[in-house]
């Protein structure tokens, strides 16, 4: 509340940007948590309720002889058109919300402060709902090719990767341990996804140290072992999913990829998908081309290709086509990576899963699968959402991108889905707005130091 400079602010106008004549005026008040705006002409109490998360962006105008306006842009792309009658009071509203906005700290996120109206035991039973290793025991793991590895159990080996993680059963700790230094930020190849129809499996790790030269023993006996774990295939496909000048730049640096000549039974593939720079800045292209004030059909088809987002949604698409079409075809194992393994890796990764299996395809399967995929496997989702104030190149919609993913796949395959857009939406909003601890943290290692609020499952 010691953020807040003006408490309420009265015959403030709300525009409706479609159609100006159909504004309406009342009063905003702002709360630790929201801003809500009450219409004061109509006869029944309308409210507009936004929460302080779910801000982008606030960009103040020029004044008018009506007012001073300001627009809150929200990262759940919703727009809203003030105009207050004192510029004074725009100017206070404006740094209230930079501020409430932009928290600091883990502990100023609405998931701390929200307290919802249920018991103790059903709270935990709610969090208890998402089992990763009911879902590792549904695809039939462990068995006599795959086994649990306590090796991060203390996240010594990899701190952005989950305490519980599947490896071949022919893996030692030392061959894992080796790996792991071999790897960016330690993120060893391990299990994502298991085929129990052909034993075909589906790996991920980050990209291997291996600059122009250097290569790791340890690293090639855990490839050959994932191979191995496959008998019914005799290669693996390695799939780098960025585009191949980056990962030759990136080899400059000490890091790359993996070279064919020092990894037995490997098919190595590139597959292009752009770094989280391109996507922010195409992203942002697109939206300007979506809030255009008078836009004609010609303009926006022009600008929509020139932001180039949908093809970028189609490379990862692509790639989750190739990856699927691979386990189920080929009965082929493929290992995943990108440079860190927590952004394209979880975007290809997830929706070859979905194409491979419809209980992805249901309600509770996609929860299960953004359950592992991204949440315990890590991903970035302060700095990619934004939840805390920091860098803004960090800024990329990942987790966007394949939520649009799936969305074009409900619309070519209604029925292939238990859900529709109403539920992408859903998951959507709640990524940005930090009402559960769900997406709250980088990895599961951070949400456990948060304390209770944010839960591991």
């Amino acid at each position: 509340m010691e953020h807040i400079r003006l408490p309420k602010a009265e015959n403030v106008r709300l525009l409706n940007r479609l159609s100006p004549r159909r504004s309406c005026v009342g009063t905003l008040y702002l709360t630790a948590t929201h801003s809500i705006y009450v219409e004061s002409e109509t006869q029944v109490r309308s409210e507009t309720w936004v929460l302080h998360s779910l801000i982008c962006r606030l960009e103040k105008q020029v004044n008018t002889s009506t007012g001073s306006p300001l627009l809150i842009h929200c990262k759940n792309f919703q727009v809203l058109h003030f105009v207050f009658p004192q510029e004074q009071d725009c100017v206070h509203i404006q740094a209230s919300l930079q501020r409430l906005s932009q928290p600091e700290q883990y502990e100023e996120l609405y998931c701390f402060s929200y307290k919802p109206n249920v018991d103790e035991a059903e709270r935990k039973e709610e969090w208890s709902f998402l089992n990763l290793k009911a879902e590792y025991r549904r695809l039939g793991i462990p068995n006599s090719l795959w086994k649990s590895s306590p090796v991060n159990q203390s996240y010594k080996v990899s701190d952005t990767y989950p305490a519980e993680l599947y490896v071949p059963e022919s893996a030692t700790q030392q061959v894992i341990v080796g790996s792991s230094k071999f790897r960016s930020r330690g993120r060893f190849p391990t299990l994502s996804y298991y085929c129990k129809d052909n034993q075909a499996a589906i790996c991920r790790s980050s990209q291997p140290l291996s600059g122009f030269s250097a290569r790791c023993l340890e690293d090639e006996q855990l490839l050959e072992a994932i191979r191995r774990s496959n008998p019914r295939s005799d290669f693996m496909y390695v799939v780098d999913t960025r585009p191949k000048l980056n990962a030759i730049a990136n080899r400059a640096a000490g890091k790359g990829y993996e070279n064919e000549d020092h990894y037995s039974n490997i098919k190595f593939q590139f597959i292009s998908i752009e770094n989280i720079h391109v996507m922010r800045s195409s992203q942002q292209k697109m939206l300007d081309v979506c809030e255009l004030r008078t836009p004609s059909m010609a303009n926006f088809l022009e600008g929509l290709e020139g932001s180039g987002w949908l093809k970028h949604i189609k490379a990862v698409l692509d790639a989750g086509v190739f990856v699927a079409k691979a386990i189920s075809e080929e009965g082929a194992s493929v290992l995943v990576h990108c440079s860190d393994g927590w952004d394209r890796t979880a975007q290809v990764c997830s929706v070859a899963c979905v194409l491979l299996e419809p209980y992805y395809r249901s309600l509770k399967g996609l929860m299960v699968l953004i359950e592992r995929e991204w949440v315990s496997f890590g991903h970035k989702f302060s700095h990619r959402c934004n939840h805390l104030d920091g860098d803004s190149k960090e800024v990329s919609p990942v987790m966007d991108q394949f939520l649009e993913c799936v969305w074009q796949l409900t619309e070519q395959f209604p029925c292939a889905f238990e859900f529709n857009e109403r539920f992408l939406i859903a998951v959507h909003h709640h990524m940005y707005a930090c009402q559960y601890g769900n997406f709250v943290g980088n990895n599961q290692r951070e949400r456990q130091q948060l304390g209770p609020t944010v839960e591991v499952i």
